[in-house]
């Protein structure tokens, strides 16, 4: 019988990933905690996922888009149907700790209503079988194994952050800023995070990785960005614009500072990427010379006293 009254709905979208749902499934309903639902949302796929989900002995309820429509769409359709209180994001391919529900769980209850969200590290694999956290990519060093993050959106402004899979957040906080943007199939992830920091308030924060994130196969839309660069500097570049526009008060001009900063850098990125793709010999030599002093710009400007850093603070009991 599926939980009608659970304080965590965890939402599933997926496309074509029969053959790892049911794995998904059984990793999602061996969490510890267990006052949860789960959405799976079936971006139009044209395998056999509903037979999967079908014959899968846990209650899941299961809903299907009659169009491919990306994962933010899929992950509105599933807020559309949530439950819970508290919303918990994860894809088909990827893995949880048993533990990270209780913990997020138990952790946003104590911070208290002005916490939104709970971010815990991940484990990133990558295609040649390396692996790295999310912390340590996005540049952010907790003081504590755990606590607030009392500084999200500074250092969100200045890039992205491995989140759908590894936060736990208020329901509340997704429906004040609509949810997920269905225009972005590339960085949505990175595009809500940065609309939620700027509600104001801090994150709580788990050091501990509590996701394992798997490179998928070759439907990815991880290995569609990577393989078009183009293409997700552009998407870069619009979420950056529509972030800025958005803004609004003096209490925001830092962020709009840093905001501002990282667009021009993601602009020339573009630029820099568009030539290398030019006939002309001359012109790329030119342009990889300038993305080199780029590179090394932005590896000066991480290691000096205007990059924000991750502000944290123990959390009381």
């Amino acid at each position: 019988m599926i939980n009608t009254s659970p304080l965590v709905s965890v939402i599933i979208p997926t496309y074509n990933r029969a053959s790892v749902i049911c794995a998904t499934l059984d990793d999602v309903f061996r969490q510890t905690y267990t006052n949860f639902e789960v959405i799976v949302v079936d971006d139009a796929s044209s395998d056999d996922t509903r037979k999967q989900i079908s014959q899968y002995r846990a209650p899941v309820r299961f809903v299907r888009l009659d169009r491919n429509s990306g994962p933010s769409a899929a992950r509105n359709k599933g807020l559309e149907l949530a439950a819970g209180e508290i919303i918990a994001f994860q894809d088909s391919d990827d893995r949880w700790n048993p533990t990270k529900l209780e913990r997020q769980v138990n952790l946003l209850q104590r911070a208290g209503e002005s916490v939104s969200c709970c971010i815990s590290n991940a484990l990133l694999r990558s295609w040649k079988g390396a692996a790295r956290y999310s912390f340590d990519i996005a540049g952010i060093h907790p003081s504590y194994p755990e606590g607030l993050w009392l500084n999200p959106a500074e250092v969100l402004a200045t890039g992205g952050l491995f989140f759908n899979q590894a936060v736990a957040v208020r329901r509340s906080a997704i429906d004040a800023v609509g949810g997920f943007d269905p225009s972005f199939r590339q960085l949505e992830d990175w595009d809500l995070a940065l609309r939620l920091a700027l509600l104001g308030g801090a994150w709580a924060f788990i050091s501990e990785p509590l996701v394992t994130w798997n490179p998928g196969s070759d439907l990815s839309l991880t290995a569609v960005g990577l393989g078009d660069p183009i293409r997700l500097c552009e998407n870069s570049v619009r979420l950056l614009d529509n972030i800025l526009a958005s803004l609004n008060g003096s209490e925001q001009s830092k962020i709009k500072r840093l905001l501002e900063s990282k667009l021009r850098t993601s602009q020339r990125e573009l630029e820099s990427l568009r030539a290398l793709r030019t006939p002309s010999s001359s012109r790329r030599a030119w342009v990889t010379l300038l993305s080199y002093v780029e590179r090394s710009r932005r590896f000066l400007y991480r290691r000096s006293p205007m990059f924000p850093r991750m502000l944290t603070s123990p959390l009381s009991d």
